[in-house]
């Protein structure tokens, strides 16, 4: 009989594992490039690799080590986290990088108890979205809108 000994260890390493293969269930059907002319799937796919390694890796520590029970679930953070990236994917075309990043940004910040918008945490999405534009579109070249249509 197999025993769990860190139900939160277990517990993320289920999740991790569950996302990566989504993951690579939804970048089969594009075309995955080089790392030097990234498909549409080379990023999905990578991601999803370090999902399933994570996830392998928490599932081991789970059972081999004792750890945390597994506490209440913030209900919250779930939500604004999930809702975050979906509203990314949702804007991306239609208002751009930029603005996608800046909703992504504050939305999952929001699920965390300590977040204050103040004039630090101004500066900080500023710097991220900057640094973002600059190493996805100027760097990588990918080919995705600083300001979508919305704004044209």
């Amino acid at each position: 009989m197999v025993r769990i000994r860190g139900e939160k260890d277990f517990g993320i390493g289920l999740i991790y594992l569950a996302l990566g293969l989504i993951g690579f269930v939804v970048a089969r059907d594009y075309s995955f490039g080089t790392a030097g002319r990234m498909g549409p799937g080379y990023f999905p796919t990578m991601i999803s690799s370090l999902l399933v390694i994570f996830g392998l890796v928490a599932l081991a520590k789970g059972l081999l080590r004792d750890g945390a029970p597994l506490g209440k679930i913030n209900w919250k953070g779930l939500l604004l986290v999930t809702l975050s990236v979906a509203l990314f994917g949702a804007l991306l075309e239609r208002a751009g990088l930029a603005v996608a990043l800046v909703v992504l940004i504050l939305v999952s910040a929001a699920a965390s108890e300590r977040f204050r918008f103040e004039y630090r945490a101004a500066l900080g999405v500023v710097a991220l979205v900057v640094f973002c534009l600059t190493v996805f579109i100027k760097g990588l070249g990918l080919p995705i809108p600083i300001l979508g249509e919305w704004f044209k």
